[in-house]
C-alpha cells in the first residue's frame, strides 16, 4: 500500500474543528476497494496460521473454506506484527495525514487488532480506550477501518458525540449482559443510551475517535457474513506512554513502552530504541477464555 495507491485526502479546519468537538471524524473512501480486498485476504492467511502459529488458534483448518475460518475468531490482536500488508495499512497515508491534523505532528502507534465479527458473534459494552491504553497527554486515538459495510444490523460502532470533552476516565465494571464480550463496562456517566448515534460507514472508510470519547457496539445479527474492521490505536510521539507497571526502582514519571510504530513525524525519544514486546493472538469472546485472557501481561485494548 503506497502513497500512490490511492487518492490523498486532505482534512478542511471545519473537519478538524468538527473532530475535537464531537470526539470523532468519519473518513470517506480513504482505502480504495483493492486494498480492501487485500487486507481482507490478508486476515484468511492470518487465522490459517499462514503467518506462524499464535495464541489462541482454533486448530487445524485445512477441511475448511475461508468463512469457516475466519468466523471462528472474533479479535486478533497485533497482526502487524507478523503481517506487513497490516504494518502498511497501519501507516496509510490517509491515515497519517489525518492524525497529523487532529493528534500531533509526530505521531505513533502501540496496537493492532483485527477484528472479524461473524454474525451471532458479541459486541461491546460502552468503554473509553484510555481506560486501557494510558497517555500522559490524553493524545490516544483509534483509528477504525471498515473492510465491511458496518451497519446497524451487522454490529456497527456506536458514540455518545462531545462525551470525550469531560476528560475525565469514567470506572468500569464487570457485566453479564449476553450481547457483549468479555471486556468491561463503563459506569457513571451522565448519558444514557438515547444519548448515543450509529456510525454506520461504507467500506473502505475510515472512523477516528478519541481516547476519552465513549462508544460501544452491539452484536452483529445479521442472518449470515462478518463485519470485518482493522483497529489501529495511536498517540502523540511528543509524549511518553506509560502502559505496563513500573518494575522494581522505576519512576511512574519516565514509564514509556517502547513496542511502537512510528507512523508520521521524529520520535523524540527515538534513543531509547523500539523493543519487540507483544505478539500475535486471539481475545476471546463470551464462549470461554475471558478469566485467562484478562490475565494476560500484554496489556490488551478490547476495541469495538
Amino acid at each position: 500500500m503506497t502513497a500512490t495507491s490511492h487518492p490523498l485526502t486532505q482534512l478542511s479546519d471545519e473537519q478538524v474543528q468538527a473532530y475535537h468537538e464531537l470526539g470523532y471524524l468519519i473518513l470517506e473512501d480513504a482505502f480504495s476497494m483493492e486494498q480492501i480486498q487485500a487486507l481482507r485476504k490478508e486476515t484468511v492467511a492470518i487465522c490459517r496460521g499462514e503467518h506462524g502459529e499464535f495464541d489462541g488458534a482454533k486448530g487445524d483448518h485445512r477441511e475448511q473454506d475461508d468463512d469457516q475460518v475466519i468466523k471462528q475468531y472474533l479479535c486478533i490482536h497485533f497482526p502487524h506484527k507478523v503481517s506487513p500488508l497490516i504494518l502498511d495499512a497501519l501507516k496509510h497515508p490517509n491515515i497519517a495525514n489525518t492524525l497529523t491534523r487532529i493528534v500531533s505532528p509526530d505521531v505513533k502507534c502501540m496496537q493492532s487488532m483485527l477484528f472479524i465479527k461473524a454474525a451471532g458473534k458479541p459486541g461491546q459494552a460502552w468503554h473509553q480506550d484510555e481506560f486501557y491504553i494510558p497517555t500522559r497527554d490524553r493524545s490516544l486515538t483509534g483509528a477504525w477501518i471498515a473492510m465491511d459495510d458496518a451497519t446497524i444490523e451487522n454490529g456497527c460502532l456506536w458514540v455518545i458525540p462531545g462525551s470525550h470533552k469531560h476528560g475525565i476516565l469514567w470506572p468500569q465494571t464487570k457485566h453479564d449482559d449476553h450481547r457483549f464480550d468479555c471486556a468491561g463496562q463503563a459506569d457513571g456517566y451522565p448519558y444514557t443510551d438515547d444519548d448515543a448515534i450509529a456510525v454506520e460507514v461504507k467500506t473502505g472508510s475510515v472512523v477516528f475517535f478519541n481516547g476519552y470519547l465513549l462508544h460501544r457496539s452491539l452484536p452483529n445479527t445479521a442472518s449470515s457474513g462478518c463485519r470485518r474492521a482493522l483497529v489501529n490505536h495511536y498517540m502523540s510521539a511528543q509524549s511518553l506512554l506509560p502502559w505496563r507497571p513500573p518494575e522494581a526502582g522505576q519512576g511512574m514519571g519516565t514509564l514509556d513502552w517502547r513496542d511502537i510504530v512510528m507512523v508520521a513525524g521524529k520520535d523524540p525519544y527515538a534513543y531509547k530504541g523500539i523493543d519487540d514486546l507483544t505478539k500475535l493472538l486471539v481475545r476471546p469472546d463470551k464462549e470461554g477464555g475471558c478469566r485467562d485472557f484478562g490475565k494476560d501481561k500484554q496489556g490488551l485494548k478490547s476495541e469495538s
